[in-house]
């Protein structure tokens, strides 16, 4: 389930339609996890307590920059919110923001128009029809890409207040939820409920053509999921919490590893110890597909979970993932597309807790990488399930792959703060 939090000044009619989605299923692949007011007195605020939804007042954009990384939301819905963020507040934030505005854009439209005032022009202009838009918020007021417009009659009788509540009800209303709906769905990476995909990897590019890479781990058992990720270096690697007493008669080459290795310019990704594996021959020499016919899944019966594998090397137009599985090692070679990648994981879908775990089956899976790491790395953590979530790394690297950010969740992390 993706986070939205929902930025209001006044009355927050807007929020109570998407509180009403929510409640009727219109609005299903997102939650309102916050609203935050830069206004104490809003009306909005008390909507959001009568839902029992986490409410603040902020009256800076840094105050409100905090208040979002402690629920870390990948959407972000600007509804009736009145101050015009700045370009550095939507370049520091962690998710997409969309905003629904009381014309059809580019008409009445831009700074200045808010509230009664765009239907005060409307009404002087003379033109028939108005309507509504949800967009997606640049540094421009009302310039970011429109994503859903409705029309509206006006009518010879019509005052600013009775176009205004028209305009509300048979258009801001229907199309900002569905709009949100959409726009939550189409950032889902599991096109369906899944609750124990396993252990997944994702390689692909940005929109701007930066490369990028994903990995989580999932766990049902104690052992799996005592774990926490922590860098090390350009690597990455798991470690143990809790009591490793309980957890000694365990393979450990099957919960402790590093997940992520940096061989010169190669960026080695597995789930599993194939990544010293295809380390060691890298330095000897050889290429990814040679060292992976060394190994096979892992030989935890009657799972037999399969060993997932990717390498990403900077000079080359394309990267390679593998699976090793009971059926046989399977490598697939990917062109990079801007804004495009891949994901494949350990599990093809969920079964009972004392069943046989069926492994991945078919092609990686094609998802759409967006610009924002804080917006990809908090809609993945959150749309993985919640009791069997153990740790997500996420990294982006800079255009010439000479630097990099990103973002590591840790389970464990989670429940003592």
């Amino acid at each position: 389930m993706l986070k939205i939090a929902v930025l209001v000044s006044g009355n927050g009619t807007n929020l109570q339609a998407l509180l009403d989605a929510e409640k009727n299923n219109i609005l299903r692949s997102g939650k309102i996890v916050q609203v935050i007011s830069d206004n104490p007195k809003a009306y909005a605020l008390e909507r959001a307590k009568v839902a029992g939804i986490k409410f603040n007042v902020a009256k800076s954009e840094e105050e409100i920059l905090k208040l979002l990384s402690i629920t870390n939301p990948g959407i972000i819905v600007l509804a009736g919110f009145l101050k015009i963020l700045s370009k550095d507040f939507i370049n520091r934030c962690n998710a997409q923001i969309i905003n629904v505005h009381p014309s059809l854009i580019p008409s009445f439209c831009g700074k200045g128009f808010y509230g009664l005032k765009v239907h005060e022009a409307v009404l002087k202009s003379g033109v028939k029809f108005t309507g509504a838009t949800v967009h997606i918020v640049n540094e421009i007021p009302d310039g970011g890409k429109i994503l859903s417009q409705k029309p509206v009659k006006v009518y010879d009788d019509d005052t600013p207040e009775t176009l205004q509540l028209r305009v509300m009800q048979r258009a801001e209303w229907i199309i900002l939820p569905r709009t949100l709906e959409k726009l939550c769905k189409s950032k889902k990476i599991f096109k369906r409920d899944f609750k124990y995909p396993g252990r997944g990897i994702i390689i692909g590019t940005t929109p701007e053509g930066r490369k990028m890479f994903a990995y989580f781990i999932m766990g049902r058992s104690a052992s799996s999921r005592a774990r926490i990720f922590e860098r090390s270096g350009n690597d990455l690697i798991i470690k143990l919490t809790g009591d490793k007493n309980k957890n000694k008669n365990i393979d450990s080459s099957l919960i402790l590893y590093s997940p992520v290795k940096v061989f010169e310019k190669n960026i080695i990704v597995t789930n599993g110890d194939q990544t010293d594996t295809i380390y060691n021959a890298m330095s000897a020499g050889k290429d990814f597909k040679n060292a992976l016919m060394e190994r096979e899944h892992e030989p935890d019966a009657p799972h037999f979970t399969p060993r997932i594998s990717a390498v990403i090397t900077p000079e080359n137009s394309c990267y390679t993932m593998n699976i090793l599985k009971k059926a046989g090692k399977f490598f697939y070679q990917y062109d990079f597309e801007n804004g495009k990648g891949h994901l494949i994981h350990t599990y093809n879908h969920d079964v009972e807790p004392d069943q046989k775990l069926p492994s991945f089956r078919g092609r990686p899976k094609i998802i759409n990488i967006p610009e924002n790491i804080g917006e990809f790395a908090n809609n993945l953590w959150n749309e993985l399930d919640e009791n069997n979530k153990v740790a997500l790394y996420v990294r982006y690297y800079s255009s010439d792959m000479k630097n990099f950010e990103d973002r590591l969740f840790n389970k464990e992390d989670e429940k003592t703060s």
